[in-house]
């Protein structure tokens, strides 16, 4: 029994050693995949992103829809042609995309705006009364030098 579970164990070794040494066998053309990405997904992406104001490509809520779309596609796409997704070419591609289209955006996906006046208001407005007040107060207890000790 001993002998056969240490030959099983040799077994499942040497099979584990080949599927990290060997390539990975599938049906996927790697070519026509990476080709079919960019003719099919790329395209829909590059025009309907065309359909969007420039100024708003930085704005997730507004592009989501399309991005989505582009990572449906290249998924809709692997499945077609027995492909693992995701795989290093929608790595390439995704990459080359931010690349771009994106290469201005900031890391947080939002488009940079001045906050509301009733949030910026208080930071604004609560230094100053304070630094009048400040001043105010050291003018007032300069005129009274009487019992100041």
């Amino acid at each position: 029994m001993a002998l056969e579970s240490a030959s099983l164990l040799k077994a499942g070794l040497v099979l584990l050693m080949a599927a990290q040494v060997l390539p990975s066998v599938s049906a996927c053309n790697r070519g026509g995949y990476e080709k079919t990405i960019n003719d099919l997904c790329l395209e829909k992406f590059k025009v309907d992103l065309r359909g969007l104001d420039q100024d708003l490509w930085c704005s997730w809520p507004d592009t989501t829809e399309i991005y989505e779309g582009l990572t449906n596609c290249t998924f809709q796409e692997a499945m077609k042609m027995d492909c693992f997704w995701p795989n290093q070419i929608v790595d390439r591609f995704f990459m080359q995309i931010h690349q771009t289209y994106f290469h201005d955006c900031p890391l947080t996906g939002r488009l940079l705006h001045d906050p509301p006046i009733s949030i910026l208001a208080p930071f604004i407005a609560v230094p100053v009364l304070v630094t009048l007040l400040m001043t105010a107060l050291v003018v007032w207890r300069s005129k009274r030098t009487k019992g100041v000790l």
